[in-house]
């Protein structure tokens, strides 16, 4: 009996760990998405990247194909959004933010921007992995 009481608080406690790890993969999954928010919204497209992996193994896939590359990425956000009338203010509303793996996870929601040059909303899901101890986004797919 002894054993087996022994072996529930284990499980109990493996569980409670999960859940808090998880609780707090999200949270700091979040703080990196409200950094790349403020960045963008001070059209400051070099710190709205930093929320990427800075590699040539990034991929982004929205409206105009597939882009691989890190500074590709930001060529990209540089020729579509040249001024602060196209990046306005941004905001993401979040819908899920799942584990794939240890260490890996997709987030799936919608973003809205507004601006002088007319107003942009679509969907995203992008994929967040734990590189050197902190979350980068390794792939994102917006339209």
């Amino acid at each position: 009996m002894k054993k087996l009481i022994l072996i529930l608080c284990l499980i109990m406690a493996q569980s409670i760990w999960s859940q808090s790890k998880l609780e707090k993969d999200k949270k700091d999954i979040l703080e990196v998405l409200d950094m790349q928010t403020e960045a963008w919204n001070k059209n400051d497209l070099e710190g709205f990247m930093k929320g990427y992996w800075q590699s040539e193994e990034l991929k982004f896939f929205g409206a105009s194909g597939l882009t691989s590359g890190w500074e590709n990425t930001l060529n990209n956000y540089k020729k579509g959004y040249p001024s602060s009338d196209h990046t306005g203010i941004l905001n993401f509303k979040i819908h899920s933010i799942s584990p794939i793996n240890e260490g890996a996870y997709y987030v799936m929601g919608e973003f809205f921007l507004e601006r002088k040059v007319g107003d942009a909303n679509g969907v995203f899901m992008i994929i967040f992995k734990k590189i050197q101890g902190e979350w980068k986004i390794i792939a994102d797919t917006s339209c």
